[in-house]
């Protein structure tokens, strides 16, 4: 017998805790009663159902690397009708992004039916970092990179931890390429840390999480399936 939140990661729905959470939302049924208790066993041969659509068995374990664009949303649907990365890939196995990345920022956003990596990538204490690759506007001091690198309080009150945070190239007037490696992500944590420093974001990419990086060869829109390889160095 196995855990239902287990069985729902397993099958690629969710991440152990986001399978949790919509088990206690009350969206699954096990031959037909709702059951609310993530920790309750099942034996094979149930039928599971989240929001009325069956589970099927568990699926061939896949992982992918997307170049998610500017302009595209990094979740499977949306209400009001934006373009999301379900448009942009398209598998017979049910995919989740790994984490998020804002509509208007691009770069290296994996996808994945493996419950137990969705989980070891998005749990802190696993600690993997992200780095990304941030042009900003605005006149520079090193008062700014002290801030930048502060344990800054975002505007929901939360103290950020100190985020490590370099100078990789002055372009002149008044703009630069910085790199930002968050071992936490808070939504839109680098355009606060950023407006915090009276910075203006021009452009924000994320280029490699823990020490996978954003394939060379992709465009952006464009993804594949990872190699044995990089699965290793993900883990």
């Amino acid at each position: 017998m196995e855990r239902l939140q287990n069985i729902l990661a397993h099958a690629g729905v969710a991440s152990r805790r986001g399978a949790a959470a919509l088990i206690e939302s009350g969206v699954v049924t096990v031959d037909g009663i709702v059951v609310k208790e993530p920790g309750a066993r099942f034996d094979e041969g149930v039928q599971i159902k989240v929001n009325g659509k069956v589970v099927s068995a568990e699926e061939k374990r896949r992982t992918i690397v997307l170049y998610k664009p500017i302009g595209v949303l990094s979740t499977m649907s949306d209400p009001f009708g934006g373009k999301t990365v379900a448009e942009l890939v398209k598998t017979p196995e049910r995919l989740v992004p790994i984490g998020r990345l804002d509509k208007d920022s691009e770069g290296l956003l994996l996808m994945s039916n493996d419950g137990t990596l969705v989980n070891e990538l998005t749990h802190p204490r696993f600690n993997h970092t992200k780095t990304y690759l941030v042009k900003v506007a605005g006149r520079w001091s090193e008062e700014k990179l002290k801030t930048l690198r502060s344990p800054l309080t975002l505007d929901d009150g939360y103290t950020i931890r100190p985020v490590p945070v370099e100078v990789v190239q002055d372009f002149g007037n008044n703009t630069r390429l910085l790199k930002f490696v968050l071992s936490e992500g808070r939504k839109r944590q680098i355009r606060k840390m950023c407006s915090a420093a009276h910075l203006v974001v021009l452009t924000l990419k994320r280029v490699k999480v823990g020490n996978f990086e954003l394939p060379r060869d992709l465009q952006p829109g464009e993804w594949r399936d990872l190699t044995d390889a990089e699965l290793k160095l993900l883990r």
